[in-house]
């Protein structure tokens, strides 16, 4: 099989191996960044098309480095092994290439599961620039980007990322901060949100009181599990200033028609209020610490997909 798909492999090429398990852009690329600066030659792969179904969005990417080292996903993992004798193929020749699987391709032993294909660039890292000026604005919790063109063969950074996908003959790689989840309550039932969101991972804050130093941005999902009123009212007003992507109290309908009404008397419109998902989560009547650290965390994510979808 190899023969056929990868002509310009040569027989001693190194067998693949994952180096890192993840599906994290940053850590992926901050892979990239620490083989350059070790030197060792490395390709960047993207998806850049999806034909039918696909296991990862366009936009997934994965890291090889030349002695068959890798991390990434670009699929649900049936065909990286494949994908990396391409790109060690690239790094060999300095060729960049694009390369289908599944639907369309003409790799006809090599088929995705979910019976859909999926058209790959693999592109020969030059240098880490590109990747460290979207990792320092990542790090600075703003969104990044990278442009790559197939006519030049070039990769650049952009802060201006739009969504992942083909604009004007550049394919654009869009990268947004790590989900933040700012948990309020010194509650338990705060304490196993903030260790699930950790495991999810989310960047966590736990806090049992507030701090007009709380950094909440657009990224950020604000949690309050406390069973008090009053003292969530200044970490309401500062999340509905701030307009984080996700704001959620504890509470029943009629905890929350109470807290309505101290909002309205505070100035906020019904609109505003509206933002508050309340009671938490996804499912009613969460009665131990575990569900309702589910169901919060599962509305989180479904939030979060919905604002990269827009």
């Amino acid at each position: 099989m190899l023969q056929h798909a990868f002509p310009d492999a040569q027989p001693a090429m190194p067998v693949p191996e994952p180096a890192l398990l993840t599906d994290d852009s940053a850590t992926i690329l901050r892979f990239a960044v620490e083989a350059l600066k070790a030197g060792t030659a490395a390709a960047l792969v993207t998806l850049t098309e999806i034909r039918g179904g696909a296991a990862r969005p366009v936009g997934a990417q994965m890291v090889v480095c030349e002695d068959g080292r890798y991390c990434g996903f670009v699929s649900g993992g049936c065909v990286e092994s494949a994908v990396a004798y391409e790109a060690m193929a690239v790094i060999a020749t300095g060729r960049d290439r694009q390369v289908m699987y599944g639907e369309g391709s003409p790799y006809f032993d090599i088929v995705l599961p979910c019976g859909g294909g999926i058209t790959l660039w693999v592109h020969k890292l030059r240098g880490a620039g590109p990747l460290l000026a979207v990792l320092n604005l990542l790090q600075q919790r703003k969104p990044a980007g990278l442009r790559y063109c197939t006519r030049s063969q070039r990769l650049q950074s952009t802060a201006s990322p739009g969504r992942s996908g083909w604009h004007n003959g550049f394919f654009s790689t869009a990268y947004r901060p790590c989900t933040q989840a700012i948990v309020f309550g010194r509650s338990l039932e705060a304490q196993v949100t903030a260790s699930m969101a950790q495991a999810a991972g989310y960047e966590v804050r736990l806090c049992d009181s507030f701090d007009v130093q709380t950094e909440i941005d657009a990224h950020t999902a604000v949690l309050l599990l406390w069973h008090d009123l009053d003292r969530e009212l200044p970490v309401l007003q500062a999340a509905l200033t701030a307009k984080p992507f996700y704001i959620g109290a504890l509470g029943s309908q009629r905890t929350h028609a109470r807290r309505t009404e101290k909002l309205v008397e505070l100035g906020w419109s019904r609109e505003d209020i509206a933002r508050i998902k309340a009671p938490i989560g996804i499912f009613p009547k969460a009665r131990d610490a575990h569900s309702l650290a589910l169901s919060v965390l599962a509305d989180v994510a479904a939030a979060r997909l919905r604002l990269e979808d827009a």
